[in-house]
């Protein structure tokens, strides 16, 4: 079905304003990270390190950036494990309730940021791991758990089942053939998912802005100094968070697209 060109135009100026009014944002903040400027200043007066200079000669930014990232890396592999056996319980599996669970399952995507905050403010300081490092590895691995299951749960129904009949036929135990058959040919949705959930944990803000106590993550931090003074070094933290972020969906855009040229290739 093909629409009137005038209806086709409206459509792509609406898709070019949306992509415009997107990264409009990232424009302006990458080339201020750069500037010689004593504040924020657009454009840019002249070009300096200085920003990055003080974000890495910063202990406290320091800090909060070994916070974040030991968080984002115990958090992800927890969710990626929770969410892989999930998704594959609910994907393989045939029981009553199977949609509610996964609605369940799915909820802190669902619930807004702040709601899942409070639930989880309670519930941590009910069982005493409020303000904990703990707590805090618990709060993001619910959060990050639905991500995985999304794209696990994808290449699990993917994939074809009679490989794992073939496997328990021959007398592969189902913890053997989850190992050496399941995992090895779906090891870059695998990858992809952990990707998700790192990236999820590490830039979680307002999760962490509740439940964190005295500690601090690098987009806590970046929210308590735009609270104090508007501080330019958060330019030069925010563009490298936008390039980490870049890097890592280049990543996985790069794997499952080979992947899906050697599935083609199989075929």
């Amino acid at each position: 079905m093909t629409g009137s060109p005038w209806s086709r135009r409206l459509l792509a100026a609406a898709g070019v304003f949306g992509l415009v009014f997107l990264t409009v944002p990232i424009v302006i903040v990458i080339p201020m990270s750069f500037s010689s400027a004593r504040a924020l200043t657009f454009p840019p007066p002249g070009f300096s390190l200085r920003w990055y200079q003080a974000f890495f000669g910063d202990p406290r930014w320091m800090e909060a950036m070994a916070t974040s990232t030991i968080v984002a890396v115990v958090s992800s592999l927890l969710a990626l494990v929770l969410g892989g056996l999930a998704a594959y319980g609910l994907r393989r599996g045939s029981f009553r309730g199977r949609d509610l669970a996964e609605g369940n399952f799915m909820a802190p995507l669902i619930v807004p940021t702040i709601i899942v905050a409070i639930a989880l403010y309670l519930g941590l300081a009910r069982i005493g791991l409020l303000g904990s490092w703990l707590g805090l590895v618990v709060a993001h691995t619910v959060l990050n758990v639905p991500l995985v299951m999304m794209v696990l749960g994808v290449a699990i129904r993917e994939f074809d089942l009679r490989i794992e009949q073939v496997a328990w036929s021959l007398g592969a135990s189902w913890g053997h053939t989850i190992v050496k058959v399941v995992l090895p040919n779906l090891a870059p949705s695998v990858f992809a998912a952990w990707i998700f959930a790192f990236i999820g944990s590490f830039d979680e803000v307002i999760v962490t802005s509740f439940i964190a106590g005295k500690y601090e993550t690098v987009p806590k931090k970046m929210f308590n100094e735009l609270i104090l003074e508007v501080n330019p070094t958060i330019t030069a933290v925010a563009t490298l968070l936008i390039a980490l972020t870049v890097l890592a969906l280049a990543a996985v855009s790069l794997i499952l697209a080979r992947t899906g040229r050697l599935q083609k290739t199989l075929v």
